[in-house]
Protein backbone atom coordinates (compact mmCIF):
# COMPACT_ATOMS: atom_id res chain seq x y z
CA UNK A 1 0.00 0.00 0.00
CA UNK A 2 1.54 3.24 -1.10
CA UNK A 3 2.30 5.72 2.19
CA UNK A 4 -0.38 8.27 2.31
CA UNK A 5 0.06 11.00 4.40
CA UNK A 6 -3.28 11.07 7.19
CA UNK A 7 -3.98 14.74 5.34
CA UNK A 8 -3.16 12.96 1.55
CA UNK A 9 -5.62 10.43 2.49
CA UNK A 10 -7.96 12.41 3.85
CA UNK A 11 -8.09 14.53 0.93
CA UNK A 12 -8.44 11.41 -1.49
CA UNK A 13 -11.44 10.23 0.38
CA UNK A 14 -13.04 13.61 0.45
CA UNK A 15 -12.16 13.84 -3.48
CA UNK A 16 -13.40 10.47 -4.10
CA UNK A 17 -16.95 11.37 -2.15
CA UNK A 18 -16.91 14.55 -4.11
CA UNK A 19 -16.90 12.53 -7.54
CA UNK A 20 -19.51 9.67 -6.79
CA UNK A 21 -21.74 11.10 -4.43
CA UNK A 22 -24.60 12.52 -7.02
CA UNK A 23 -26.62 10.08 -6.00
CA UNK A 24 -26.82 11.42 -2.47
CA UNK A 25 -27.76 15.10 -3.70
CA UNK A 26 -31.17 16.39 -4.08
CA UNK A 27 -31.91 18.54 -7.48
CA UNK A 28 -33.47 21.77 -5.74
CA UNK A 29 -35.13 23.17 -9.00
CA UNK A 30 -36.40 27.02 -8.57
CA UNK A 31 -40.09 26.35 -7.56
CA UNK A 32 -42.81 27.66 -10.22
CA UNK A 33 -45.40 30.30 -9.99
CA UNK A 34 -47.73 32.49 -12.06
CA UNK A 35 -46.56 34.92 -13.32
CA UNK A 36 -48.79 37.55 -12.45
CA UNK A 37 -47.84 36.39 -8.55
CA UNK A 38 -44.51 37.52 -9.41
CA UNK A 39 -45.40 40.78 -11.58
CA UNK A 40 -45.13 39.85 -14.53
CA UNK A 41 -47.80 39.03 -17.32
CA UNK A 42 -48.72 35.49 -19.29
CA UNK A 43 -49.76 37.29 -22.14
CA UNK A 44 -46.61 39.37 -22.64
CA UNK A 45 -44.26 36.11 -22.54
CA UNK A 46 -46.49 34.72 -25.09
CA UNK A 47 -44.59 36.88 -26.92
CA UNK A 48 -41.53 36.24 -26.07
CA UNK A 49 -42.51 32.04 -26.60
CA UNK A 50 -44.13 33.49 -30.30
CA UNK A 51 -40.19 34.99 -31.79
CA UNK A 52 -38.41 32.36 -30.50
CA UNK A 53 -40.57 29.56 -32.00
CA UNK A 54 -40.76 31.51 -35.29
CA UNK A 55 -36.70 31.85 -35.10
CA UNK A 56 -36.93 28.13 -34.85
CA UNK A 57 -39.60 27.59 -37.68
CA UNK A 58 -37.96 30.21 -40.27
CA UNK A 59 -34.58 27.86 -39.60
CA UNK A 60 -32.50 29.94 -37.65
CA UNK A 61 -32.19 28.35 -34.53
CA UNK A 62 -32.51 24.75 -33.98
CA UNK A 63 -34.22 24.73 -30.28
CA UNK A 64 -33.61 26.65 -27.22
CA UNK A 65 -34.19 26.78 -23.87
CA UNK A 66 -35.55 29.85 -21.59
CA UNK A 67 -35.94 30.18 -17.77
CA UNK A 68 -37.03 33.32 -16.32
CA UNK A 69 -37.02 33.51 -12.21
CA UNK A 70 -38.46 36.46 -10.34
CA UNK A 71 -38.79 36.90 -6.39
CA UNK A 72 -37.44 33.94 -6.46
CA UNK A 73 -39.72 31.54 -7.89
CA UNK A 74 -39.48 30.90 -12.08
CA UNK A 75 -42.30 32.41 -14.16
CA UNK A 76 -41.54 30.96 -17.28
CA UNK A 77 -40.31 27.80 -18.89
CA UNK A 78 -39.94 28.27 -22.68
CA UNK A 79 -38.62 24.95 -24.67
CA UNK A 80 -38.43 25.61 -28.29
CA UNK A 81 -37.46 23.25 -31.49
CA UNK A 82 -35.29 20.25 -31.34
CA UNK A 83 -32.08 19.48 -29.60
CA UNK A 84 -31.33 16.71 -32.72
CA UNK A 85 -32.76 18.24 -35.96
CA UNK A 86 -31.34 14.96 -37.83
CA UNK A 87 -33.14 12.74 -35.37
CA UNK A 88 -36.09 15.00 -34.36
CA UNK A 89 -34.63 14.57 -30.49
CA UNK A 90 -37.03 17.46 -29.48
CA UNK A 91 -35.63 20.30 -26.74
CA UNK A 92 -36.08 19.46 -23.41
CA UNK A 93 -35.56 21.49 -19.67
CA UNK A 94 -33.58 18.09 -19.21
CA UNK A 95 -31.45 18.90 -22.45
CA UNK A 96 -27.61 18.70 -21.81
CA UNK A 97 -25.83 21.92 -23.16
CA UNK A 98 -22.31 22.97 -23.24
CA UNK A 99 -22.37 26.00 -21.25
CA UNK A 100 -18.06 27.37 -22.42
CA UNK A 101 -17.57 30.71 -20.86
CA UNK A 102 -20.53 30.55 -18.79
CA UNK A 103 -17.90 27.90 -16.63
CA UNK A 104 -16.10 30.87 -15.19
CA UNK A 105 -19.16 32.04 -12.97
CA UNK A 106 -18.83 28.99 -11.18
CA UNK A 107 -14.91 28.40 -10.72
CA UNK A 108 -14.86 32.41 -9.65
CA UNK A 109 -17.42 31.20 -6.83
CA UNK A 110 -15.41 28.23 -6.24
CA UNK A 111 -12.05 30.56 -5.80
CA UNK A 112 -14.10 33.06 -3.00
CA UNK A 113 -15.00 29.96 -1.01
CA UNK A 114 -11.86 29.41 -0.56
CA UNK A 115 -10.73 32.77 0.28
CA UNK A 116 -13.72 32.44 2.88
CA UNK A 117 -11.77 29.25 4.37
CA UNK A 118 -8.56 31.27 4.27
CA UNK A 119 -6.65 29.25 2.00
CA UNK A 120 -5.70 32.12 -0.67
CA UNK A 121 -6.89 35.62 -0.78
CA UNK A 122 -7.57 37.10 -3.98
CA UNK A 123 -4.69 39.69 -3.84
CA UNK A 124 -2.24 37.27 -3.51
CA UNK A 125 0.41 36.66 -6.71
CA UNK A 126 -0.63 33.84 -8.71
CA UNK A 127 2.98 32.89 -8.27
CA UNK A 128 2.41 31.74 -4.49
CA UNK A 129 0.54 29.03 -5.85
CA UNK A 130 2.08 28.83 -9.73
CA UNK A 131 5.12 29.17 -9.01
CA UNK A 132 6.21 29.59 -12.82
CA UNK A 133 3.92 32.63 -13.09
CA UNK A 134 7.00 34.64 -11.11
CA UNK A 135 8.52 36.27 -14.28
CA UNK A 136 6.22 36.59 -16.82
CA UNK A 137 6.58 38.13 -19.45
CA UNK A 138 4.55 40.72 -21.76
CA UNK A 139 5.10 40.79 -26.05
CA UNK A 140 5.49 44.78 -27.08
CA UNK A 141 5.91 46.11 -30.50
CA UNK A 142 9.41 47.95 -30.75
CA UNK A 143 10.32 51.29 -33.19
CA UNK A 144 11.64 49.09 -35.71
CA UNK A 145 7.84 47.02 -35.87
CA UNK A 146 9.37 44.09 -34.45
CA UNK A 147 7.68 42.20 -31.62
CA UNK A 148 9.91 41.92 -28.39
CA UNK A 149 8.82 40.26 -25.35
CA UNK A 150 10.19 41.92 -21.91
CA UNK A 151 9.62 41.56 -18.50
CA UNK A 152 5.81 42.23 -17.09
CA UNK A 153 6.18 45.43 -14.82
CA UNK A 154 4.53 43.00 -11.70
CA UNK A 155 3.23 39.48 -11.16
CA UNK A 156 0.07 39.08 -11.91
CA UNK A 157 -2.47 38.15 -9.24
CA UNK A 158 -5.54 36.14 -8.25
CA UNK A 159 -7.24 39.32 -8.46
CA UNK A 160 -6.23 40.01 -12.27
CA UNK A 161 -7.23 36.94 -13.19
CA UNK A 162 -11.11 36.87 -12.10
CA UNK A 163 -11.34 40.33 -13.76
CA UNK A 164 -9.57 39.51 -16.91
CA UNK A 165 -6.43 42.07 -16.53
CA UNK A 166 -3.56 39.82 -16.57
CA UNK A 167 -3.10 40.67 -20.11
CA UNK A 168 -3.67 36.36 -21.13
CA UNK A 169 -5.72 36.19 -23.98
CA UNK A 170 -6.66 33.34 -25.77
CA UNK A 171 -3.56 33.25 -27.76
CA UNK A 172 -1.31 34.44 -30.02
CA UNK A 173 -1.49 32.35 -33.37
CA UNK A 174 1.15 34.20 -35.24
CA UNK A 175 3.67 33.92 -32.34
CA UNK A 176 6.27 30.72 -33.10
CA UNK A 177 6.64 30.46 -29.41
CA UNK A 178 2.55 30.14 -29.12
CA UNK A 179 2.32 27.92 -31.77
CA UNK A 180 5.66 25.62 -30.50
CA UNK A 181 3.42 25.32 -27.55
CA UNK A 182 0.30 23.65 -29.02
CA UNK A 183 -2.40 26.19 -27.24
CA UNK A 184 -4.54 27.39 -29.72
CA UNK A 185 -8.48 28.48 -28.68
CA UNK A 186 -10.05 28.15 -25.56
CA UNK A 187 -11.19 24.33 -26.45
CA UNK A 188 -9.76 21.40 -24.12
CA UNK A 189 -12.00 18.64 -23.90
CA UNK A 190 -9.52 16.95 -26.33
CA UNK A 191 -6.36 17.52 -24.02
CA UNK A 192 -4.68 14.26 -23.31
CA UNK A 193 -2.86 16.35 -20.37
CA UNK A 194 -4.31 17.89 -17.03
CA UNK A 195 -4.95 21.50 -17.14
CA UNK A 196 -1.98 21.87 -14.65
CA UNK A 197 0.03 21.04 -17.68
CA UNK A 198 -1.36 23.22 -20.36
CA UNK A 199 -1.46 26.21 -17.37
CA UNK A 200 2.86 25.87 -16.68
CA UNK A 201 3.10 25.93 -20.84
CA UNK A 202 1.18 28.99 -20.89
CA UNK A 203 3.64 31.22 -17.81
CA UNK A 204 6.80 30.34 -20.28
CA UNK A 205 4.23 32.70 -23.21
CA UNK A 206 4.86 36.45 -24.09
CA UNK A 207 1.36 37.74 -23.01
CA UNK A 208 -0.52 40.53 -24.53
CA UNK A 209 -0.20 43.40 -21.97
CA UNK A 210 1.01 44.15 -18.63
CA UNK A 211 -1.08 43.03 -15.44
CA UNK A 212 -3.60 45.86 -14.56
CA UNK A 213 -3.71 48.37 -17.69
CA UNK A 214 -5.84 46.52 -19.89
CA UNK A 215 -9.02 44.07 -20.19
CA UNK A 216 -7.86 41.28 -22.17
CA UNK A 217 -10.43 38.04 -22.48
CA UNK A 218 -8.50 35.16 -22.31
CA UNK A 219 -7.61 31.87 -20.19
CA UNK A 220 -7.46 33.89 -16.88
CA UNK A 221 -10.13 31.39 -15.50
CA UNK A 222 -8.33 28.20 -16.81
CA UNK A 223 -5.23 29.02 -14.66
CA UNK A 224 -7.83 30.14 -12.01
CA UNK A 225 -8.74 26.52 -12.12
CA UNK A 226 -5.28 25.29 -11.93
CA UNK A 227 -4.44 27.47 -9.13
CA UNK A 228 -7.36 26.69 -6.85
CA UNK A 229 -6.76 22.94 -7.62
CA UNK A 230 -3.37 23.70 -5.49
CA UNK A 231 -4.59 26.09 -2.85
CA UNK A 232 -7.84 23.39 -1.79
CA UNK A 233 -5.47 20.06 -2.54
CA UNK A 234 -8.23 18.82 -5.03
CA UNK A 235 -9.10 18.15 -8.50
CA UNK A 236 -11.16 20.93 -9.99
CA UNK A 237 -13.90 18.40 -11.07
CA UNK A 238 -14.22 17.27 -7.07
CA UNK A 239 -13.69 20.93 -6.02
CA UNK A 240 -16.60 22.34 -7.60
CA UNK A 241 -18.72 19.55 -6.66
CA UNK A 242 -17.60 19.54 -3.41
CA UNK A 243 -18.40 23.16 -2.84
CA UNK A 244 -21.02 24.26 -5.20
CA UNK A 245 -22.26 21.56 -7.59
CA UNK A 246 -23.85 19.16 -4.79
CA UNK A 247 -24.68 21.65 -2.11
CA UNK A 248 -27.16 23.05 -4.61
CA UNK A 249 -28.23 19.65 -6.39
CA UNK A 250 -26.74 20.40 -9.55
CA UNK A 251 -26.67 16.94 -10.57
CA UNK A 252 -27.12 17.52 -14.69
CA UNK A 253 -23.64 19.76 -14.36
CA UNK A 254 -20.40 17.59 -15.56
CA UNK A 255 -16.94 18.59 -16.90
CA UNK A 256 -17.57 15.54 -19.02
CA UNK A 257 -20.96 13.70 -19.89
CA UNK A 258 -22.03 10.59 -18.09
CA UNK A 259 -22.97 7.78 -20.56
CA UNK A 260 -26.11 7.16 -19.14
CA UNK A 261 -26.90 10.90 -20.30
CA UNK A 262 -25.39 11.14 -24.07
CA UNK A 263 -29.30 11.17 -25.08
CA UNK A 264 -29.90 14.48 -23.51
CA UNK A 265 -26.91 16.20 -25.01
CA UNK A 266 -27.79 18.70 -27.88
CA UNK A 267 -25.89 19.15 -30.82
CA UNK A 268 -23.83 22.05 -32.31
CA UNK A 269 -25.22 23.88 -35.06
CA UNK A 270 -23.60 26.98 -36.83
CA UNK A 271 -25.85 29.72 -38.51
CA UNK A 272 -25.25 32.62 -41.07
CA UNK A 273 -27.66 34.76 -42.84
CA UNK A 274 -26.76 33.47 -46.43
CA UNK A 275 -26.00 29.73 -45.37
CA UNK A 276 -28.68 29.25 -43.11
CA UNK A 277 -28.48 26.53 -39.99
CA UNK A 278 -26.13 23.49 -40.56
CA UNK A 279 -24.94 20.62 -38.21
CA UNK A 280 -22.03 21.63 -37.21
CA UNK A 281 -18.77 18.80 -36.84
CA UNK A 282 -18.66 15.58 -35.10
CA UNK A 283 -14.91 15.70 -34.29
CA UNK A 284 -11.79 17.49 -34.74
CA UNK A 285 -12.83 20.68 -33.53
CA UNK A 286 -13.95 22.85 -30.15
CA UNK A 287 -17.27 22.59 -32.09
CA UNK A 288 -16.94 19.08 -31.72
CA UNK A 289 -19.91 16.20 -30.45
CA UNK A 290 -17.32 13.81 -29.26
CA UNK A 291 -14.77 14.64 -26.87
CA UNK A 292 -17.30 15.45 -24.35
CA UNK A 293 -18.75 12.19 -24.69
CA UNK A 294 -15.14 9.90 -25.74
CA UNK A 295 -12.19 12.56 -25.11
CA UNK A 296 -9.54 12.06 -22.56
CA UNK A 297 -11.46 13.53 -19.65
CA UNK A 298 -8.40 14.46 -17.84
CA UNK A 299 -8.32 18.41 -18.48
CA UNK A 300 -11.07 20.41 -16.99
CA UNK A 301 -11.36 23.62 -18.34
CA UNK A 302 -11.83 25.93 -15.71
CA UNK A 303 -12.61 28.72 -18.30
CA UNK A 304 -15.00 26.90 -20.54
CA UNK A 305 -15.27 23.10 -19.84
CA UNK A 306 -18.74 22.14 -18.12
CA UNK A 307 -21.89 20.65 -19.19
CA UNK A 308 -25.32 22.12 -17.79
CA UNK A 309 -29.01 22.45 -17.86
CA UNK A 310 -30.97 25.39 -17.59
CA UNK A 311 -32.35 24.06 -15.05
CA UNK A 312 -29.07 23.95 -13.14
CA UNK A 313 -27.31 27.24 -13.76
CA UNK A 314 -30.72 28.98 -12.74
CA UNK A 315 -30.20 27.24 -9.47
CA UNK A 316 -26.55 28.41 -9.54
CA UNK A 317 -27.88 31.74 -10.35
CA UNK A 318 -30.43 32.03 -7.64
CA UNK A 319 -28.14 31.55 -5.28
CA UNK A 320 -26.05 34.66 -5.97
CA UNK A 321 -28.64 36.69 -5.99
CA UNK A 322 -29.80 35.59 -2.98
CA UNK A 323 -26.43 36.90 -1.62
CA UNK A 324 -24.87 33.43 -1.74
CA UNK A 325 -27.30 31.20 -0.28
CA UNK A 326 -30.12 28.78 -1.80
CA UNK A 327 -32.60 26.64 -0.80
CA UNK A 328 -31.16 26.89 3.31
CA UNK A 329 -27.68 26.54 1.70
CA UNK A 330 -24.88 28.77 2.06
CA UNK A 331 -22.35 28.84 -0.21
CA UNK A 332 -20.73 32.29 0.20
CA UNK A 333 -21.15 35.08 2.29
CA UNK A 334 -23.58 38.58 1.79
CA UNK A 335 -20.08 40.44 1.86
CA UNK A 336 -18.92 38.01 -1.11
CA UNK A 337 -21.34 38.41 -3.56
CA UNK A 338 -21.24 42.14 -2.71
CA UNK A 339 -17.21 42.47 -3.85
CA UNK A 340 -17.79 40.09 -6.72
CA UNK A 341 -20.82 41.83 -8.44
CA UNK A 342 -19.22 45.51 -8.16
CA UNK A 343 -17.03 46.72 -11.17
CA UNK A 344 -13.59 46.22 -10.42
CA UNK A 345 -11.82 47.29 -13.53
CA UNK A 346 -9.31 49.91 -12.69
CA UNK A 347 -9.59 53.98 -14.05
CA UNK A 348 -8.72 53.83 -16.89
CA UNK A 349 -9.27 50.40 -18.12
CA UNK A 350 -11.80 49.84 -20.32
CA UNK A 351 -14.68 47.26 -20.84
CA UNK A 352 -13.99 46.89 -24.76
CA UNK A 353 -17.70 45.50 -26.03
CA UNK A 354 -20.36 47.38 -24.41
CA UNK A 355 -20.09 51.20 -22.95
CA UNK A 356 -21.16 51.53 -19.59
CA UNK A 357 -20.30 48.48 -18.11
CA UNK A 358 -17.70 47.24 -16.35
CA UNK A 359 -16.07 43.63 -15.24
CA UNK A 360 -16.70 42.14 -11.61
CA UNK A 361 -15.19 39.14 -10.81
CA UNK A 362 -16.35 36.72 -13.21
CA UNK A 363 -19.06 38.69 -15.26
CA UNK A 364 -19.37 41.95 -16.47
CA UNK A 365 -21.53 44.68 -14.54
CA UNK A 366 -23.70 47.60 -15.56
CA UNK A 367 -22.51 50.50 -14.64
CA UNK A 368 -24.17 53.08 -16.45
CA UNK A 369 -27.56 51.77 -18.31
CA UNK A 370 -27.93 54.74 -20.52
CA UNK A 371 -24.87 54.70 -21.94
CA UNK A 372 -25.05 51.12 -22.62
CA UNK A 373 -28.31 51.28 -24.53
CA UNK A 374 -30.47 47.88 -23.54
CA UNK A 375 -32.90 47.53 -21.04
CA UNK A 376 -32.09 45.93 -17.80
CA UNK A 377 -30.95 47.64 -14.35
CA UNK A 378 -27.92 49.53 -12.97
CA UNK A 379 -26.07 46.56 -11.20
CA UNK A 380 -26.91 43.62 -13.39
CA UNK A 381 -24.22 41.32 -14.16
CA UNK A 382 -24.13 38.31 -16.38
CA UNK A 383 -21.88 36.69 -18.99
CA UNK A 384 -22.59 34.18 -21.82
CA UNK A 385 -21.20 31.02 -23.69
CA UNK A 386 -19.06 30.49 -27.12
CA UNK A 387 -22.14 27.90 -28.17
CA UNK A 388 -24.40 31.47 -28.06
CA UNK A 389 -26.23 30.71 -24.41
CA UNK A 390 -26.56 33.91 -22.23
CA UNK A 391 -27.80 34.90 -18.66
CA UNK A 392 -27.91 37.14 -16.76
CA UNK A 393 -29.10 38.56 -12.89
CA UNK A 394 -31.16 41.76 -12.23
CA UNK A 395 -30.47 42.28 -8.49
CA UNK A 396 -32.88 45.70 -8.67
CA UNK A 397 -36.13 43.44 -10.58
CA UNK A 398 -34.98 40.28 -8.05
CA UNK A 399 -34.74 39.01 -11.92
CA UNK A 400 -32.78 35.72 -13.49
CA UNK A 401 -32.70 34.38 -17.02
CA UNK A 402 -31.15 31.60 -18.41
CA UNK A 403 -30.85 31.02 -22.20
CA UNK A 404 -29.13 27.86 -24.02
CA UNK A 405 -29.40 27.02 -27.44
CA UNK A 406 -26.17 25.24 -29.52
CA UNK A 407 -24.82 27.24 -32.45
CA UNK A 408 -21.52 27.94 -33.11
CA UNK A 409 -21.02 30.33 -35.10
CA UNK A 410 -24.26 32.73 -34.57
CA UNK A 411 -23.95 35.19 -37.57
CA UNK A 412 -26.88 37.20 -38.01
CA UNK A 413 -28.69 35.93 -35.28
CA UNK A 414 -30.64 38.36 -33.34
CA UNK A 415 -32.38 36.34 -30.51
CA UNK A 416 -30.40 37.74 -27.60
CA UNK A 417 -31.17 41.51 -28.01
CA UNK A 418 -34.99 39.97 -28.83
CA UNK A 419 -34.69 37.88 -25.39
CA UNK A 420 -33.75 40.83 -23.34
CA UNK A 421 -36.38 43.61 -24.36
CA UNK A 422 -39.17 40.70 -24.21
CA UNK A 423 -38.50 39.80 -21.14
CA UNK A 424 -38.57 43.30 -19.77
CA UNK A 425 -41.83 43.84 -21.52
CA UNK A 426 -43.50 41.52 -19.67
CA UNK A 427 -42.32 42.75 -16.62
CA UNK A 428 -45.71 44.75 -15.14
CA UNK A 429 -45.83 45.63 -11.84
Amino acid sequence: MPDFSKKTLALTIIAGLALFSPCLSMSKPIASAKPEKLGMSSQRLERLDSVLQKMVDDGELPGAVVLVARHGQRAHLGVYGKQDIESSAPMSDKTIFRIASQTKAIVSVATMALQEEGKLLISDPVSKYLPEFANTLVAETNEAGEQVNVPAKRQITIRDLLTHTSGIGYGRASDPLWQEAGIDGWYFADRGEPIRETVRKLASLPFDSHPGEKFVYGYNTDILGALIEVASGLPLDALLTQKILDPLGMDDTHFYLPSEKEKRFSTVYSYSSDRGLKRGPDEGTMDAQGHYLDGPRVSFSGGAGLLSTANDYAVFLQMLLNEGEYEGTRILSRKSIELMTRNHLAEGVEFPWDRGTGFGLGFYVIEDLGRRGVTGSDGEYGWGGAYHSTYWVDPNEELVVVYFTQVRPADGLTDHGKLRALVHQAIVD
